[in-house]
């Protein structure tokens, strides 16, 4: 199967379903946008209602780095966070900018750009499909200098979906999760390079027409087994369960669909474990976190309420030739209000 050129069909509605292959643009001007009373809207409620965000990671035993930029239209935000396990050091930034000043998020999963700056801060993802790496280039005045390449050039087998969202939207989004990576951090007075870590990276690229009122659980996880082998997932609830989900795990590269997660979890009691388990029995695990960034937005008729926790998984994982065990791999949960 070829990769779909574009999401939105010549009826004016997107294609839903997964695409194994993925959708090359997200060609969102396309679509029949409409009121919930059937009334055509025009190109600019299209652009003011059109939400786009990519969110990278890159993961170790010794070095945990998240960060995103975020297209709300009305407002856009870019954020990093860096965390050493072994020594506990955390720092984290964050900027938002009012009308998505100097942000930009091309609408092509696999071949676009993706930029933001706030003074002498700058965040910038390129995907490029020859030779098929994500480059991540960030400076953060100079206390924080990103130069990585997350690698998409073979056995690429990302989860690209698109599900209804409410009445009148839908959401696409595109996930990978254990896929190599290469490059350098620097982090004021240390420096690490990513090979030498052992880290791997996911990627989270997100867009459409979203209910204007949603939430969301979501955890995230690429480590080593001690065989060697790659081992990621990408679990959500609350978002994109509309006849599909995007649950999921990678194993060496090898995509793997999960049933719906259920996440459990104490909202109030941040240090507090949750427990994931899927409705297939696929998946049995406890996250353990170690810290978080945490921000809330209320800028008017924006409003976000996102904590992103970072720890450790236990558990198990049953496939049907083999049952993984999980003994403290690092990776990501979240809790996420949010009202565009």
């Amino acid at each position: 199967m070829t990769r779909r050129n574009h999401l939105i069909q010549p009826n004016g509605q997107p294609e839903f379903g997964v695409f194994p292959e993925g959708v090359e643009r997200i060609n969102y001007l396309d679509y029949d946008l409409r009121t919930t009373m059937d009334r055509k809207r025009g190109k600019l409620a299209k652009r003011l209602g059109f939400n786009q965000f990519q969110f990278i990671s890159f993961a170790s035993e010794y070095l945990i780095v998240g960060l995103a930029i975020v297209d709300l239209k009305l407002i856009s935000n870019a954020f990093l966070y860096l965390y050493e396990p072994t020594t506990g050091r955390f720092e984290e930034f964050s900027f938002l900018q009012p009308l998505a000043r100097h942000t930009s998020i091309e609408p092509a999963p696999n071949s676009g750009e993706s930029k933001f700056r706030h003074g002498n801060n700058t965040l910038r993802i390129r995907a490029g499909r020859a030779p098929g790496i994500r480059k991540v280039d960030v400076n953060l005045n100079g206390r924080v200098v990103i130069d990585a390449t997350v690698d998409e050039s073979s056995a690429y087998q990302p989860l690209a979906i698109c599900s209804r969202a409410g009445y009148d939207g839908w959401v696409f989004t595109q996930k990978s999760a254990a896929q190599l990576c290469r490059g350098r951090i620097h982090w004021n007075d240390s420096n690490y390079d990513l090979s030498d870590l052992n880290a791997l990276a996911a990627v989270d690229w997100t867009a459409g027409f979203m209910r204007r009122e949603t939430f969301w659980n979501w955890a995230s996880l690429s480590c080593y087994l001690p065989d060697g082998r790659r081992l990621g997932f990408n679990f959500a609830a609350g978002v994109n369960e509309t006849g599909f989900t995007e649950n999921a795990l990678w194993l060496d590269g090898r995509l793997i669909k999960v049933d719906m997660v259920n996440f459990q979890f104490d909202r109030y009691q941040p240090e507090h474990a949750w427990i994931l388990r899927s409705s297939d029995g696929v998946i049995d695990l406890i996250f353990k976190p170690a810290g978080q960034r945490k921000e809330k937005i209320n800028a008017l008729i924006i409003k976000s309420n996102f904590t992103q926790h970072f720890g450790q998984f236990h558990g198990k994982i049953h496939l049907p030739d083999e049952m993984i065990e999980l003994e403290g791999a690092w990776g990501f949960s979240e809790d996420h209000f949010a009202k565009w």
